[in-house]
């Protein structure tokens, strides 16, 4: 068997305009009565955010108002589609001065998530929220609970949960087409990291003069700024203080339909066998052991396995799906079957022959960015609200928290929010803000 090798970007483009824009690509349907307007700001103003813009906006119900951009380079698209739309580089200021918002998105780097998206539901604004949910296990936790309620709306921004790949993953599995999944093995290929030898430079670059560098570290420890693309704008996702490296960046997609599907709850216990953070920067090769508690799709434990860089399922698993495996993706083993689903592709059951003339459940997809605006406007749900995203995001968080400690089991005690067998483990659930930058509740 073989399966085109599928990036995110290439599965962005074929969602196409069932479920989200690609970056600054604005769609206008109608314009809207003001009385049916949602005010809306974003946090971010280009790259992902741009893309979030553009979807969300591509409702006639809704008008930006407002965006908060660090980097003022990064404000021209965004300036020349929207002539009318107030700039801040101080997202503080933006919370303090727009009196009349009704939702907001928050497309920032990782570290940036949770402050900001806790100040706008502490205003009482809806609030779509980037994944992952947060940068730390501590944060998703208090998210989740500051959402608790219902009166606002949440949504993470995992848009490929309303694929209709991906929302056939989910109703196969609950159909029971390959009986109780037993194992799971999930991948990504992305290199988001750093080799354990890697250092970063003991140097200080000139700032440009277009960018905040106080506003962009944030929450985070003062440090000098270095150019050539060391943090920002891209490569903040390899460092510690500011991503969650490969598996932060895609575990939340990828894992997604894995939770959505077995209906899964907390780990009891998570274990890496892959390389190590260093100092600075997430490592490169990723291999990290779940065992979660049973559920009515799954056998009476679970086995979890992430593969990040270039580790991969082993050659056993890999050979029940036909041979090599794409850059990224799930294989399911079941006790009726295997479902493989290459990452955003639709799933394959297997063997072949058993499942032969089966027809797809085929619940077609969804627009995820539509579904937040219009339970905004009190019609419906959306389908990754915080009390759905701030579990998944813990779990994956936990599973880069496991990489500090590589070799050792962590058994986890979800409801205390603790590792119970190792307390050095438990100072990287939660991060301490710095000074003059800490939010209420976090």
């Amino acid at each position: 068997m073989t399966t085109s090798r599928i990036t995110r970007r290439a599965a962005l483009r074929r969602l196409g305009s069932a479920t989200l824009a690609a970056p600054f690509v604005f769609r206008h349907y109608a314009t809207a009565a003001p009385s049916e307007t949602l005010r809306h700001a974003s946090f971010g103003a280009s790259g992902m955010a741009g893309a979030d813009i553009g979807s969300l906006t591509a409702s006639k119900h809704v008008k930006l108002v407002a965006v908060a951009e660090v980097d003022l380079s990064r404000t021209a698209e965004v300036r020349k589609r929207f002539p009318d739309v107030k700039v801040y580089q101080d997202w503080r200021e933006l919370l303090d001065k727009e009196k009349g918002l009704d939702s907001v998105n928050v497309s920032t780097p990782d570290h940036m998530h949770a402050p900001i998206t806790m100040r706008a539901l502490q205003q009482g604004l809806h609030v779509y929220t980037q994944k992952p949910l947060t940068q730390t296990v501590y944060e998703a936790r208090q998210l989740a609970l500051a959402a608790r309620g219902g009166k606002l709306v949440t949504q993470m921004g995992i848009q490929i949960h309303s694929a209709a790949e991906h929302r056939e993953v989910v109703a196969t599995i609950q159909a029971g087409t390959i009986g109780k999944v037993k194992e799971v093995y999930s991948w990504s290929g992305k290199d988001w990291g750093e080799g354990e030898k890697h250092r970063r430079p003991d140097r200080k670059d000139e700032v440009p003069s277009t960018l905040n560098w106080d506003f962009w570290i944030g929450v985070a420890a003062e440090r000098p700024f270095l150019g050539r693309g060391y943090y920002h704008p891209g490569n903040w996702r390899k460092r510690l203080d500011f991503g969650t490296g490969t598996f932060g960046d895609m575990g939340c997609h990828i894992l997604d339909p894995v939770f959505s599907s077995l209906a899964l709850t907390a780990p009891t216990s998570v274990r890496s066998e892959g390389g190590a953070p260093n100092d600075d920067s997430w490592g490169l090769e990723g291999e990290v052991k779940y065992v979660f508690p049973a559920t009515k799709y799954t056998t009476q434990t679970l086995a979890l396995t992430w593969y990040h860089g270039n580790r991969r399922p082993p050659a056993a698993v890999q050979k029940r799906v036909g041979g090599k495996v794409p850059l990224q993706g799930s294989i399911y083993l079941g006790t009726e079957g295997v479902l493989y689903s290459p990452y955003v592709a639709m799933p394959v059951l297997l063997p072949a022959e058993k499942f032969k003339g089966r027809k797809p459940l085929n619940p077609g997809p969804e627009d995820h960015y539509r579904q937040f605006v219009e339970a905004c406007r009190g019609n419906g749900k959306t389908s990754t609200p915080f009390a759905y995203a701030g579990a998944l995001t813990e779990s994956v968080l936990l599973g880069c928290l496991a990489t500090r400690f590589p070799r050792t089991t962590l058994e986890w005690d979800a409801a205390g929010l603790k590792v119970t067998n190792l307390k050095e483990a438990n100072r990287f659930v939660r991060r301490t803000y710095r000074k003059g930058w800490q939010v209420e509740g976090l």
